[in-house]
């Protein structure tokens, strides 16, 4: 989710660059900024930089555990195959 902070201050931005016969619509237009905004973030499904974090961390740990359960096939692989021959 985006934070409404921002899309509060890209809004204002878009709503200071208008004509200033137009600024006195500017809390309509603000509004209708904002919430056009949000609709087309939403479209994009975005994460954020928090949720991010969250899953890179448990992919590390993921990765880790993976890396630690090949290295132990690997050594009872060749374990079993010493013991063949």
């Amino acid at each position: 989710m985006i934070d409404p902070k921002i899309l509060d201050d890209l809004a204002k931005r878009l709503a200071d660059a208008l004509p200033s016969g137009i600024r006195d619509l500017q809390r309509d237009v603000e509004k209708n900024f904002r919430a056009t905004l949000q609709t087309g973030f939403n479209k994009l499904d975005l994460v954020t930089r928090e949720e991010f974090e969250v899953q890179a961390a448990v992919l590390n740990r993921t990765r880790a555990k993976v890396d630690a359960l090949e290295k132990q096939v690997a050594d009872m692989e060749s374990l079993l195959k010493n013991t063949a021959q």
